[in-house]
């Protein structure tokens, strides 16, 4: 949340530079996407640090370039170590989406509360409830299915 306030409102107090409202959804994809960038990073990173030293040290002596050490060998047991932690930080992004409000963005679930209030019904925030949950049941499906793809050790 404050990423997205310091994101919208500090080109104007840094800078004294003039922004309309049609930044408030431009500042939202920036804010976002530095943070995430950022989480991402940080998995991929201990993703890579986890995997043994050995794995490009036997690609190096069987002659594998770099390029192939990593993309034949290295990136399919990274993609195994870190899908469990993607997989929460996708979802942890789609429930964050609705901390767009905080600079008037109109996303799913501020409308949903404007309409409940607006027909006295919360017909409105279980729709959004039941979309937030289906969309995550999809993202966990599909990164159960390659977390399944990678599991070398299957039973």
């Amino acid at each position: 949340m404050l990423q997205l306030i310091v994101v919208y409102f500090g080109p104007y107090y840094l800078f004294r530079m003039k922004v309309g409202a049609d930044y408030r959804f431009i500042a939202v994809i920036i804010a976002f996407s530095i943070n995430y960038a950022a989480y991402f990073a940080e998995i991929y990173r201990s993703g890579l640090q986890a995997l043994p030293k050995g794995q490009e040290e036997a690609a190096k002596v069987l002659g594998y370039s770099r390029t192939q050490t990593f993309f034949h060998i290295l990136l399919p047991q990274l993609i195994k170590q870190v899908m469990p932690a993607i997989t929460n930080e996708i979802i942890t992004l789609v429930k964050d989406t609705s901390l767009a409000f905080v600079i008037a963005v109109a996303e799913m679930f501020t409308m949903a509360k404007q309409l409940a209030a607006a027909q006295a019904t919360i017909m409105p925030l279980m729709i959004a409830g039941l979309y937030y949950y289906v969309f995550n049941l999809i993202v966990s499906f599909v990164c159960e299915r390659i977390e399944k793809h990678y599991a070398y050790y299957r039973v």
